[in-house]
């Protein structure tokens, strides 16, 4: 055993015995939490605007401070941007996490001196978590690749500013540095198809023993890997033992990727999001992400079809019921409160509190009242896949709302296909029969000849890496919406019809 696997296995053992005292009093350290952020926060000029020094309780919390989105949130953001302190979080932030996805454009989400930890923290334990739960120390002293954005930064109002993966790679550990790839001129290259040809260049030759990204542009470099060397992943690095992945859903992915992997190797997943670091997976046996209750944030959950209403139930941790589709909502010490971070969850356990991510709450279909989730159309696609013997990763559903012939209403399924089914007709059929069982409301609609049965096109294999390069979102972090409520990103798919 080498010197950084044999130095890694007590450490792991005192995280396991921490994180395991996090699980048992995860309720209590939640109401620290919401009194610290809020006594730190009675300073800044959010918290004087809110009365935060009157707040005594949840429900005190819930009346002087409502929910809020990004949209909502910029008037404070912009005068962090012009350098101002003390407006979210005392003094200034150390940096700010630049993303994409709002209707103006991006976001840029503050990250302090307090709260840059969390995001540390968080992927560290889920590694060392995972060597302590298998006894997998042995990649530790291998070749790690994290494929992320660049670590270049801006400055914006004298703060460092750029993509959360970009600047959390300058807080890697020292003695994990050495063994980090690819090289810091690669990983500045913004070009995501010049980018991975040099990261292919480092890596081909190299131990790789950990491999960590978001599964379709994982997926890219090892489909590139196989085409340079003529092995699988499996073959090309025979010490290659663990995946990491997050960010997206991963069982549309699994299929291929082991595929090209050629053999069984563990995966951890875990939920970061430049709003802060949420969930991890904690055990390869048990389902779901430990959600992360003792790290700077304070977490509400509001009923999916309430988050938009003019008085939503606001729960906290202990009031949560398993198998509900909750609105996550946060509350943290980077100066975020009462925030809509757009994603929803269910949880799959109390004891500890385990979340599966079930969705978007603006990535929906309910053009005729179904609203039909995220979750929803991946199990579909799985289920008529894995009938089919069709494995799809990408893809996605928009309704049709006028057909041009005049018909009914449908939903259009837009995949990026290899290879079509014997039978597509069954296939729009399986897809159509395990949304009606999913999704009463879509049974109804069916049952009520409101729609028709779904119709899929089917696209180029390469359609949505086209798409994404044709927007300017190849590569990094950005991945495409598996449902849309208009037809926006259908529309622009068509011109990748096979």
């Amino acid at each position: 055993m080498k010197i950084k696997s044999l130095l890694a296995k007590p450490l792991a053992s005192y995280i396991y015995k921490k994180v395991q005292n996090d699980k048992a009093n995860a309720v209590v350290h939640q109401q620290e939490w919401m009194n610290k952020i809020i006594a730190k926060g009675s300073s800044t000029e959010f918290g004087r605007s809110h009365q935060f020094a009157t707040i005594k309780s949840h429900d005190d919390f819930k009346r002087l401070v409502p929910l809020r989105d990004y949209e909502a949130l910029k008037t404070y953001i912009e005068k962090i941007k012009e350098g101002k302190q003390n407006i979210l979080w005392p003094g200034k932030p150390i940096y700010l996490a630049k993303s994409s996805g709002t209707t103006s454009g991006a976001k840029y989400l503050p990250i302090t001196k307090d709260s840059i930890s969390n995001h540390m923290d968080a992927a560290r334990n889920a590694l060392l978590l995972y060597m302590h739960e298998t006894g997998n120390h042995a990649f530790a002293d291998g070749r790690m690749i994290f494929l992320s954005g660049s670590p270049e930064l801006e400055r914006i109002g004298g703060i460092p500013t750029g993509r959360l993966s970009g600047i959390v790679n300058h807080h890697i550990p020292y003695y994990l540095r050495r063994n980090q790839l690819p090289s810091y001129p690669t990983n500045c290259i913004e070009a995501w198809e010049e980018k991975l040809e040099k990261i292919v260049d480092e890596t081909i030759h190299q131990d790789m023993t950990l491999i960590s990204g978001i599964p379709p542009w994982t997926q890219m470099y090892f489909d590139v890997l196989e085409q340079r060397s003529g092995k699988t992943i499996g073959e090309l690095f025979p010490n290659f033992s663990v995946l990491v992945y997050g960010g997206v859903n991963f069982e549309p992915y699994r299929a291929k990727l082991m595929q090209s992997i050629g053999r069984k190797i563990d995966t951890i997943e875990t939920y970061p999001a430049s709003e802060g670091f949420l969930a991890y997976q904690d055990s390869q046996t048990e389902a779901g992400l430990l959600l992360n209750t003792n790290a700077g944030i304070f977490y509400e959950f509001v009923p999916a079809n309430e988050v938009f209403s003019e008085n939503p139930t606001r729960l906290t941790l202990a009031e949560v019921e398993p198998g509900v589709n909750y609105a996550i909502i946060l509350t943290t010490n980077a100066g975020l409160y009462g925030y809509i971070i757009g994603d929803t969850v269910k949880f799959v356990s109390k004891e500890p509190y385990r979340i599966v991510v079930s969705g978007r709450i603006k990535h929906f279909i309910s053009a005729f009242g179904e609203h039909v989730i995220g979750e929803e159309v991946e199990k579909a696609m799985l289920n008529a896949g894995a009938k089919h013997n069709l494995s799809i990763s990408e893809f996605t559903v928009a309704p049709q709302v006028t057909p041009a012939d005049g018909s009914l209403p449908y939903h259009e399924w837009l995949l990026a296909m290899d290879e079509l089914p014997q039978d597509m007709e069954a296939f729009a059929e399986d897809i159509d029969r395990a949304m009606r069982t999913l999704n009463i409301y879509y049974d109804d609609l069916r049952t009520g000849n409101i729609l028709q049965l779904v119709k899929v096109t089917p696209l180029q294999a390469d359609a949505f890496i086209q798409y994404m390069k044709s927007v300017g979102k190849l590569g990094g972090q950005n991945k495409v919406p598996r449902l849309s409520n208009d037809r926006t990103i259908a529309d622009a798919l068509q011109t990748f019809k096979r």
